[in-house]
């Protein structure tokens, strides 16, 4: 078998794994961010959530598979290891960018969602208190 044959299976294989173990990992713990912002609603957390792993899943593979392609042949198993650590280094780089990229997306809107609530009154406008003594 061909060397550049072998280091794109390696090199799937290892960049397919890891794209599915960090998008359970999203999925897992970004339900957590989703349910809060959304209230509770756990069904609607579960549809948001289902459609960023989605969305992750196709980002990441596509970018897998269109830097598959290589500029030269490997000579030796020299040249798998250095083809591999760039491919992979890469491949992880965008896989932390894109974690990041979530992360901070899910924070935004949960950050969003507590100053909503934050701004509800603590006393309805058409209500009355009594004010205490010394006040």
């Amino acid at each position: 078998m061909d060397r550049t044959v072998i280091a794109y299976v390696i090199y799937l294989v290892v960049s397919v794994a890891l794209t599915v173990w960090v998008a359970r990992t999203l999925s897992r713990n970004g339900r957590i961010f989703l349910a809060d912002v959304l209230r509770g609603n756990e069904k609607l957390a579960d549809a948001v959530n289902h459609l960023l792993v989605v969305g992750f899943y196709l980002v990441n593979l596509g970018f897998v598979a269109l830097y598959l392609g290589d500029d030269g042949t490997i000579e030796d198993t020299r040249g798998i290891f250095e083809a591999l650590s760039t491919k992979l280094g890469v491949v992880l780089l965008v896989l932390g960018v894109m974690h990041l990229g979530n992360v901070y997306v899910l924070s935004k809107i949960r950050r969003r969602g507590v100053m909503e609530r934050e701004q509800l009154p603590p006393v309805g406008p058409q209500e009355w208190i009594t004010p205490t003594a010394g006040a």
